[in-house]
């Protein structure tokens, strides 16, 4: 369990730093220009925190497989991050229209792909918490 608790610790790593390319490619400028100060700054702000969480859970999990999976505190917090990324994987498929994937390529391999990549993340800490 420890070897996929180190993939998913540099999974998240690098999906942390993803998120610093969101603005740009998702169009924010201008997309939330309409928008009032305070709600486009948030965006931006959420946005910064999401990605600290995701960075901190990946070098948590990089850092420390062995701790996270044999002591009772390691065991709790993968519960935590297993509850969070089950939850998000609930989210892709509840809260996202198929319009914004079905019938394009692209977006229909990046959700399948996010998907999937949810899904391990679940099983891999619940995974430890369980064992």
């Amino acid at each position: 369990m420890e070897w996929h608790l180190k993939l998913v610790g540099s999974l998240l790593v690098a999906l942390a730093f993803m998120h610093f390319f969101f603005p740009r490619y998702f169009n924010w400028e201008k997309d939330l220009a309409p928008l009032s100060l305070i709600n486009r700054q948030m965006m931006y702000v959420h946005t910064f925190f999401i990605a600290l969480m995701v960075l901190l859970m990946g070098v948590l999990a990089l850092s420390s497989p062995l701790e996270l999976s044999t002591t009772p505190l390691g065991k709790k917090l993968c519960f935590g991050m297993g509850v969070f990324w089950t939850s998000r994987l609930v989210i892709q498929f509840l809260w996202y229209s198929p319009r914004l994937w079905k019938g394009k390529g692209f977006e229909t391999a990046m959700h399948i792909l996010f998907s999937l990549l949810w899904a391990y993340f679940s099983a891999v800490f619940m995974g430890v918490y369980l064992h």
